[in-house]
């Protein structure tokens, strides 16, 4: 399906924003909009990780536990992070209790803690120049750019990043929309 469709209160919204409650407050409250500082990031990047190999509307409806077990995504917290912490969050049902994702989310807090000028001014130092076209369906939002290959294979990967991806299923993408 492309293009805009009604959603329960007859607003035009992309298909997958039109059905659960959940993921239509994220359409119209989130997706597309522009993200800023170290914690509102670090939680975009670690949630993504959590989120690979699930649908994003587990990650949606756990995001609540996730902002507590990891200390509201304070990056300086959880680069803290110890052993303890480690079966604290395993033992967490509220999130999704992966080790490999656990300690990539702690290893990638020590990363941004150690960024030279921060997350948010490398991660919206690939924010393409210039304006785009809008999308006018689903099908013209691209899950990868250039930008986004070059941030997650050259950049985050240099500067110690684990379990990153270059598509965000255009979630976090400033100015897609489709309407």
């Amino acid at each position: 399906m492309t293009g805009v469709v009604p959603g329960p209160d007859g607003l035009p919204r992309c298909p997958w924003g039109a059905g659960s409650a959940d993921y239509t407050a994220y359409h119209d409250d989130e997706w597309g909009r522009p993200v800023h500082g170290e914690a509102p990031l670090f939680e975009r990047i670690s949630l993504e990780a959590f989120q690979s190999g699930l649908s994003w509307i587990t990650i949606l409806r756990k995001r609540e536990a996730f902002r507590a077990a990891f200390a509201g995504f304070d990056p300086a917290v959880v680069a803290a992070f110890d052993d303890g912490d480690v079966d604290r969050l395993l033992a967490d049902a509220g999130i999704v209790r992966n080790r490999l994702k656990v300690l990539a989310t702690i290893a990638n807090a020590e990363a941004v803690v150690a960024l030279d000028g921060g997350l948010d001014e490398l991660l919206w130092s690939f924010a393409p120049g210039g304006d785009r076209a809008a999308p006018v369906s689903t099908a013209d939002v691209v899950a990868v750019t250039p930008e986004s290959t070059a941030m997650a294979k050259d950049v985050l990967g240099s500067a110690g990043f684990s379990l990153r991806a270059s598509s965000s299923r255009s979630r976090n993408r400033v100015g897609s929309s489709c309407r």
